[in-house]
């Protein structure tokens, strides 16, 4: 069998009017009423919405047990009528249920999986396994409660949800920074989370860097934390053979006086001697600028003195 590295990655059929996006809550639980901003928004899109079993339930942390959510996820691949899938939010989860899920009929008749953070494991699982594009975006906790009070840079984020799954070419950018590498690399877009793709390692979810563009990103992390993380993608050869290698928001945790690691990422991603482009300070991640990025499309990654680009080709 080929490996997905050579593979054409399928695209899921974009969304056009009418169409029905599906929402659960594969990993924290989210109540309903608070889900219902992100409703009125992709309604007014022109989409339907429909809210399943997993949301409002509440297992602990999760939303549902295990069980639960998984049987949520699954029956929302067999259901025809739903051509997106949505999750709530982030937080804990996936992991724990991941394996329960089949992917048979999803293979045949693909549909968006959209989220990012913990929904990571869906998107290095479904790119690695079956070469199918994902939506690493945005989900319906990050939807303004109130629409007219949001930021110009919220409501854009948002918006670029519905131009992803309509369809529409999208250009992002991110401002010079002192710590890119130059250059011009054309490749299939892959990542998400820097935990996530770390604890997949070795597994039958382990993400397939080969050739790719890899973006990494991650919050609450002690430096040392990404440090060693870096290191553990270097040392198993996911950082060898890449195209390009975008960095998102990396949100590290406040050191104590006394007890600092002495670097930045700038740093720590620099030190790995990498060999091609580096774009830093990219607008993803867990951060209000974080846009949707179609993880499995191919893409151009332009980085010189005037900052970084990506566009979806």
């Amino acid at each position: 069998m080929k490996s997905v590295s050579v593979l054409r990655f399928k695209i899921p059929p974009y969304l056009k009017q009418g169409d029905t996006i599906g929402i659960t809550s594969p990993a924290s639980y989210m109540l309903v009423e608070d889900i219902q901003p992100s409703i009125n928004v992709m309604e007014s899109w022109g989409f339907k919405v429909e809210i399943w079993k997993s949301v409002g339930q509440k297992d602990f942390t999760l939303g549902g047990t295990d069980t639960e959510r998984a049987a949520d996820f699954q029956t929302m691949f067999y259901d025809p009528d739903i051509k997106a899938i949505m999750c709530t939010r982030r937080g804990y989860g996936v992991v724990r249920m991941i394996e329960q899920l089949s992917f048979r009929k999803f293979k045949r008749h693909p549909k968006w999986i959209i989220g990012f953070s913990d929904i990571t494991m869906l998107h290095t699982h479904i790119n690695s396994r079956f070469a199918i594009a994902t939506l690493h975006s945005k989900m319906c906790n990050s939807f303004p409660s109130e629409w007219t009070k949001a930021t110009p840079i919220k409501i854009e984020t948002i918006l670029s949800i519905r131009q992803t799954l309509s369809g529409e070419p999208v250009k992002y950018s991110a401002l010079a920074s002192p710590g890119n590498r130059f250059g011009k690399v054309e490749g299939v877009l892959i990542g998400g989370n820097l935990s996530l793709i770390e604890t997949a390692a070795g597994t039958s979810f382990d993400l397939n860097t080969d050739s790719k563009i890899l973006f990494l990103e991650d919050t609450q992390e002690q430096l040392y934390s990404i440090d060693r993380m870096l290191w553990n993608l270097k040392r198993t050869g996911k950082l060898d053979r890449l195209k390009g290698l975008i960095v998102g928001g990396f949100k590290a945790k406040v050191e104590t006086s006394g007890n600092e690691f002495g670097k930045t990422v700038y740093d720590l991603v620099n030190e790995k001697e990498l060999k091609y482009p580096v774009c830093f300070d990219f607008p993803v991640g867990h951060q209000v600028n974080n846009y949707p990025l179609k993880c499995g499309a191919q893409h151009i990654l332009t980085v010189d003195q005037n900052g970084g680009s990506l566009v979806s080709i």
